[in-house]
This record gives structure tokens, C-alpha cells and sequence, in this order.
């Protein structure tokens, strides 16, 4: 991708990806399903996490799968108000950016 990936825009689809599952979801399933729509790099993606974390915005817990802790990421009651402010704000911006594209003033 062209353009640059804001904080912002990268904690949303975080928020986004961890909220399909009321369980919550691991590291590794987040950091494939981000990727399939930006170019991100574990090394960028795990800082994020704890900053969400830190935030709560994000409920960290361990559970054992195959003999191993997998960490799991739940979305939290003010994840989910900050999740909810990250969508409207990205409809307005996008189709402030798909009305100049189509030759509209947005």
C-alpha cells in the first residue's frame, strides 16, 4: 500500500479484528488478519497491543492450546467506545476522500 498507516487507523482494525470473537483472539490470528489489509510487521504490531492494552482498551489472558500459553486479546467495554468513535470518524474521512476522488468537493 501507497499510503502511510496512522496509529489511529492501526489501533482501529486491531480493535476491529478483536471484537469479532466475545473469546477475544490470539496474536498470531491477529497479526495474519491485519495483514491481509495492510503491510504491518509483528515487530510494529505487538507495541500496539500493549498499548491498547495499556489504554484498556484491550484485556490480555493466557490459555493453553497444543501444551503452550497462547495470549488472547479482549476487547473491553472502552475498547469497544473507542472502536465505536474510530468507525464513524473513518465513514466521514472516507467518503470525504471518495467524494474528491469522484470529482465532488467531499
Amino acid at each position: 500500500m501507497v499510503f502511510n498507516t496512522g496509529a489511529a487507523l492501526l489501533d482501529a482494525i486491531v480493535l476491529a479484528i478483536c471484537s469479532r470473537e466475545s473469546e477475544g483472539t490470539y496474536g498470531y490470528k491477529i497479526t495474519q488478519e491485519v495483514r491481509s489489509v495492510i503491510e504491518i510487521s509483528e515487530s510494529t504490531l505487538y507495541p500496539v497491543l500493549r498499548r491498547l492494552q495499556k489504554e484498556e482498551c484491550l484485556e490480555v489472558y493466557d490459555m493453553a492450546c497444543a501444551g503452550r500459553n497462547r495470549r488472547y486479546y479482549k476487547v473491553t467495554e472502552r475498547g469497544r467506545v473507542q472502536l465505536n468513535l474510530y468507525e464513524s470518524e473513518w465513514r466521514r474521512y472516507s467518503a470525504k476522500i471518495t467524494g474528491m476522488f469522484e470529482g465532488g468537493l467531499g
